[in-house]
């Protein structure tokens, strides 16, 4: 089991190494991040200024209170609504992310399968099916992070549980659902869905932990997502590789992604 995390670890570096080699890549897979990096970014300025205001909404019980109990309450108010903002940015960044750049990790997970001796079988999909099909599971994905986003967020708040147990789920949980997210191009391109995706990984649970856990603390450093994921998306292509038993060492020439 430990091995098998360690490997998964390893096709995040296997990533880097890939996309790293080819300029050209890393261009084409830092737009997509940094458009939707700005977003994220406008909207938690905006999520600032208004986060007094709403925090006064919520609490309209501490009119009648003295000033300096008010101000505490509200304070402290202003202060979660922010960290939760925070937190729905980061369960939601990935999704909103691989949604907007989908022509573009497209093009990285096929240059990616094409060094490895493409896919036998391709399904050609209409452009506009599978961004409806990717626009409903990352839709779900999303979902599923905030079910579990939200209350591993309250129980944050616990004393010793909030800052030893629920950072480790945070990242177990985090993990998986990006792993479920980033092999979806792959996924797509052989004509399956989110529910094949699941029990893909679920036969080698660790390897995919592994990766997505690497993803999520990586994800944690400022800036990281946006840098990461040309390297996510073609690790993730790799794992999805493995986890329909099809090779991925003997990498063929590099091929540019037009």
């Amino acid at each position: 089991m430990i091995r098998s995390f360690v490997d998964g670890v390893r096709l995040l570096l296997r990533g880097f190494a890939a996309y790293a080699r080819n300029p050209k890549m890393v261009l084409l897979g830092l737009i997509p991040a940094v458009i939707s990096g700005a977003l994220f970014v406008g909207g938690f300025v905006a999520w600032v200024n208004v986060v007094v205001d709403v925090a006064d909404w919520l609490t309209p019980f501490a009119d009648s209170w003295s000033p300096g109990l008010q101000d505490a309450v509200r304070g402290t108010t202003a202060v979660g609504l922010l960290a939760f903002g925070g937190l729905l940015g980061v369960l939601t960044f990935t999704a909103v992310t691989l949604f907007i750049g989908d022509p573009f990790y497209e093009k990285i997970s096929e240059w990616v399968e094409e060094r490895h001796g493409g896919v036998p079988g391709a399904v050609d999909v209409p452009w506009w099916r599978s961004l409806w099909h990717s626009l409903l599971d990352s839709s779900r994905l999303i979902a599923f992070g905030i079910a579990i986003g939200v209350p591993l967020f309250i129980l944050g708040f616990i004393p010793i549980v909030g800052q030893t147990v629920v950072p480790v789920l945070a990242a177990v949980f985090g993990g998986w659902r990006l792993a479920l997210e980033l092999v979806g191009s792959a996924f797509y391109r052989r004509g399956l869905r989110l529910p094949d995706r699941r029990v893909a990984l679920r036969a080698n649970r660790p390897k995919a932990l592994g990766f997505g856990v690497a993803v999520f603390c990586c994800c944690l450093i400022p800036f990281g997502a946006v840098l990461i994921m040309p390297a996510a998306v073609a690790g993730a292509t790799l794992l999805a590789r493995q986890s329909l038993g099809q090779p991925t060492n003997g990498a063929g020439p590099d091929p540019a992604p037009s």
